[in-house]
């Protein structure tokens, strides 16, 4: 009899102990984790993940959220419980609309268990309060007055009679998709817009920032209530370095150019850019092109030369050929001047006395380093985007020879070549713009990176150049021009293309006083005979 007891007893309590394990497993530890997760879902825009959360959510779910983040102009947000029972609860909104502005707001909703566990019920008072079907939030926006964009002189550009200058503005005109979303809130497509050039670049800046008014709005479109009001800022002038006098000297001796060419003026102890013109428009060829420098190029392996000990009157030979690594290279008509000092052969503008020098006394790593000081194999942060003058690794002697007077793979823009003249003008290398530092650094494609810092060049680098350049135009390739008086500079005639006779850019860089400047004009045969004249002209209407 004891025994059946005992049996009954122990029976009875795994029967019980049963029970516990069953009511354990089966515990509901309420809503409080799948609302957490709902909301943070919310708050990293994975609208998906809330569906999955949410009982009777219709079709387009996802849509409606994304409208609301979109047509609000929402940059950040995130959504906290702070009230929760079995019934439902509430939640912070904290928002970040355009412009740093802040909103906040508390909602509510209900919760419900299905056979996935807790979820949120959908209603639009889910999204806000009061929110009824058919109805959506936005933002209406009030744009201010587009700022200027300014010449040096405080002018404004927009109506300048120069194409070159319109070009740089660049035109304004409806955003694209992928323009609104690259930009982001709170443009929206259609919003007018820089298409291209300074506009572009600066569109943030010169646009403001409008001012915002949150609304409730009907299937219409039409406000029903209003949430919330934040004020606008206007935008903010650019101050380009153009200068108006030097920018209409430089469209008037590109009148008479036939064949494409492009003239860029520059302020030598500053790096500024004076003025830019591009023959025909279409391309900024001033600041995109890029061309082989020819000899132009000569005066950065002059330079080189200089600081490794050159004189500027010691002899060296200027045969009318040498020979390279098996490469015969040769001056302009064969020209043979025999043994004269470095200033003349620079002036005469010899191939083989740099091809020579180059190989012997230089080394490519020599070259390399001094073309840097010069702006080479650096970018441009001028404002807008411009290519970079490259003066790439060569692959043996000969074609480092080539490079020695800016030929082989060394590509170059008129832009950068002004400030290879702006840099032997002043002794310092200046990065190119046109803005000043901070602000190029805010352009679109500078991504925050400001200008290179200045490149201050050896003094006897620049007693030399002040030698070797006006040279140049008193005796040298230039001498027949007719150049004003106290003009330095270096012709460039640049072989491009293929053949026993290759088509050649012309090219003319230079400096007077403490205006630098570069002339290209594309199959324009010499330097001396196309490029220089127009760099002449210009100088006169200055």
């Amino acid at each position: 009899m004891r025994r059946s007891r005992i049996l009954i007893v122990a029976a009875v309590a795994i029967v019980l102990v049963g029970a516990g394990a069953a009511w354990f497993v089966l515990r509901d530890e309420g809503p409080q984790e799948n609302v957490d997760r709902y909301m943070a879902a919310w708050g990293r825009g994975d609208f998906a993940a809330m569906r999955a959360l949410t009982a009777g959510a219709p079709a387009d779910f996802e849509k409606r959220f994304a409208q609301m983040r979109d047509e609000v102009g929402v940059a950040r947000q995130s959504f906290q419980v702070t009230g929760l029972d079995k019934e439902g609860g509430s939640y912070a909104a904290d928002l970040t609309l355009a412009g740093d502005r802040k909103w906040n707001y508390t909602g509510t909703y209900k919760v419900t268990k299905d056979d996935d566990g807790w979820k949120v019920v959908w209603s639009p008072e889910v999204m806000y309060p009061g929110l009824a079907e058919g109805q959506r939030l936005q933002s209406a926006r009030t744009w201010p007055e587009r700022a200027a964009i300014e010449g040096a002189d405080g002018s404004g550009l927009a109506g300048s009679p120069s194409g070159s200058v319109q070009q740089l503005v660049g035109p304004l005109g409806p955003a694209t998709d992928e323009i609104a979303k690259k930009l982001g809130a709170p443009y929206r497509k259609g919003d007018q817009v820089g298409v291209e050039g300074l506009n572009r670049q600066y569109q943030r800046r010169l646009a403001g920032t409008p001012a915002l008014t949150v609304q409730i709005v009907g299937a219409d479109g039409k406000p029903v209530r209003t949430l919330k009001r934040f004020g606008g800022a206007e935008g903010q002038a650019l101050r380009t370095t153009l200068d108006p006098k030097v920018q209409s000297a430089a469209g008037k001796a590109m009148e008479k150019v036939t064949k494409p060419a492009s003239l860029v003026a520059l302020r030598a102890s500053t790096g500024e850019i004076l003025a830019v013109a591009n023959k025909p428009g279409g391309y900024n060829r001033a600041l995109m092109g890029h061309y082989p420098p020819g000899s132009t190029f000569k005066v950065v392996t002059a330079a080189a030369l200089v600081a490794g000990g050159l004189k500027a009157d010691q002899k060296v030979g200027c045969p009318a050929t040498t020979n390279v690594g098996g490469r015969t290279f040769k001056n302009y008509k064969n020209e043979d001047f025999g043994t004269i000092s470095f200033e003349k052969a620079f002036a005469h503008s010899c191939n083989t006395t740099f091809a020579r020098l180059a190989v012997d006394k230089l080394g490519e790593k020599r070259l390399t380093e001094v073309a840097a000081q010069f702006g080479f194999n650096a970018p441009i942060i001028a404002g807008l985007p411009a290519v970079r003058a490259t003066f790439p690794a060569t692959k043996d002697q000969t074609a480092f020879a080539s490079a020695s007077f800016g030929q082989g793979e060394v590509l170059t823009s008129p832009l950068n070549m002004a400030g290879v003249a702006a840099a032997a003008a002043n002794g310092t290398w200046y990065s190119p713009r046109l803005v000043d530092a901070k602000t190029a650094a805010e352009a679109v494609d500078a991504g925050g990176r400001e200008p290179e810092q200045p490149h201050k060049l050896e003094p006897a680098v620049k007693q030399a150049l002040h030698t070797l350049m006006p040279a140049v135009v008193s005796e040298g390739t230039a001498a027949d021009v007719g150049f004003p008086k106290g003009t330095a500079g270096k012709t460039g005639t640049a072989e491009f293309g293929t053949g026993d006779n290759p088509p050649t850019h012309a090219w003319f860089i230079g400096y007077k006083g403490d205006l630098a400047f570069a002339v290209v004009v594309e199959g324009g045969g010499t330097g001396a005979e196309a490029a220089a004249p127009i760099a002449a002209s210009f100088l006169r209407a200055n």
